[in-house]
């Protein structure tokens, strides 16, 4: 009986082809600089990311709900500084280097945890024996090496980015130093060392905006890119929420602290929109120092809205007062005041800004006009529930402005010429159900 024929030659060379085929979808190098994914979908893995980071937030701001004096503000947006870039960066990798494949996971998953020790930390960042300097330089190592790995990359794919990507590397290895040093020394001046961290930051990130080899040439606006940007505004809106809710289990549940919880409650919707109807879902313009604007606008807004969640506590807690305490009257006025201004700059970044000239100019001085009234509302210290029916007003007024300008520009609605794919649709419908999942205790 003649023998059956073997299959091992025949196996053999497809046995190592699905071997290679593995290790490549497992193991690949960073996407070059330049090569931008224009219709991206931002990817499961970044909605967790962007969670992790919703847990340090919460555990800073637990610390100014308890402390709503200026020296709790000064710590709440020094942490929160720190906890924006180290956002931006992952975040910006991901959009810019990222891959569906074994590596990138790894390495955001192990930046997951780096993130959630971070939070452990946060509450009583300054303190706490400097652990939250320490767990702070392992993330920057970690961001570091994927830098520079991207450099490596660039050596051999596109070599006329390695500039960018060779300053980008010294200036993360130099905040390597910076933040371990600080670990050790002593809490007030941590914070300082902190607080010019952030400074030199935010000036390098304009730097980078407005140099010939920089921000622009690396960088393609894209729908992901936006989505990014406003899955954290949802996320620190929706600790306008944990704030109401966490300032009602605490106070008697009677008609008055319950009234004041819903209107204060309002002030979160009020921030919602106005900033998804006039930034949000935008694509900025392609230049450098436009993204660099867009980009930068948005940390300012987002501490803000973080900070008028903390302030929601205190308000809710004192809803029986004649009038509302002095350092929570000025914290929550005074976020909603930065909130607005700091939408200028980022509308004055947007594609359209040019085209709806028309919108934008009244809009301008509505603005600046509902961040004044709400300082002065602040100053005035109504009570409680009178002080954020208040800023429910300004706000309302301010995104009236707007919706009456973009009506009149025929910019209003599902038809909106900017709407196509770049209006916030059904693709991040996950994202503001995901960020409330976050389990706080306060």
């Amino acid at each position: 009986m003649p023998a059956e024929p073997s299959d091992g030659p025949a196996s053999g060379p497809a046995t190592g082809r699905a071997l290679h085929l593995f290790k490549d979808g497992l193991w690949r190098p960073p996407r070059p600089h330049g090569e931008t994914i224009v219709d991206r979908r931002v990817s499961p893995l970044e909605l967790l990311y962007d969670l992790a980071y919703a847990t340090v937030i919460a555990q800073a701001g637990n610390h100014l709900a308890a402390h709503p004096s200026a020296n709790g503000l000064f710590e709440f947006a020094v942490v929160f500084s720190l906890t924006w870039i180290a956002w931006a960066n992952g975040s910006l990798y991901l959009e810019l280097h990222g891959q569906l494949d074994g590596r990138t996971r790894t390495y955001f998953f192990l930046q997951i945890g780096i993130v959630a020790i971070l939070a452990v930390y946060a509450g009583d960042a300054t303190g706490g024996g400097g652990g939250f300097a320490i767990a702070y330089t392992a993330f920057l190592v970690v961001m570091t090496w994927l830098w520079y790995e991207v450099r490596l990359q660039d050596a051999r794919v596109h070599p006329e980015f390695l500039a960018d990507t060779g300053r980008y590397v010294v200036a993360m290895a130099v905040s390597v130093v910076v933040i371990l040093v600080s670990a050790f020394l002593p809490a007030e001046l941590r914070l300082v060392v902190w607080a010019v961290f952030t400074v030199a930051w935010i000036f390098l990130l304009l730097l980078f905006g407005r140099l010939r080899i920089g921000l622009g040439r690396g960088m393609t606006p894209t729908d992901s890119l936006v989505e990014r940007f406003a899955t954290l505004t949802i996320i620190v809106l929706g600790e306008v929420v944990f704030g109401v809710v966490d300032g009602l289990s605490q106070s008697t549940h009677d008609v008055t602290t319950i009234s004041t919880g819903m209107i204060a409650l309002a002030v979160g919707f009020g921030f919602w929109w106005i900033y998804f109807d006039v930034v949000g879902g935008k694509l900025p313009k392609p230049d450098g120092r436009a993204l660099a604007n867009w980009m930068l606008s948005h940390y300012p807004i987002t501490l803000s809205i973080a900070a008028a969640g903390a302030g929601m506590v205190s308000l809710i807690e004192h809803a029986h007062d004649d009038s509302a305490p002095a350092s929570t009257s000025w914290l929550l006025s005074g976020a909603v005041a930065v909130g607005l201004v700091f939408l200028i700059p980022t509308w004055r970044a947007l594609a359209d800004a040019s085209r709806l000239v028309s919108v934008y100019r009244p809009l301008w001085i509505a603005t600046v006009a509902g961040a004044v009234a709400t300082l002065i509302i602040g100053w005035t210290r109504p009570a409680p529930w009178l002080l954020a029916l208040l800023l429910v007003v300004v706000l309302g007024l301010v995104w009236a402005v707007a919706v009456r300008g973009f009506a009149l520009a025929g910019a209003w609605g599902p038809d909106r010429s900017d709407c196509t794919r770049r209006c916030v649709g059904p693709r991040p419908i996950g994202s503001p159900a995901l960020a409330f999942m976050v389990i706080r205790t306060r």
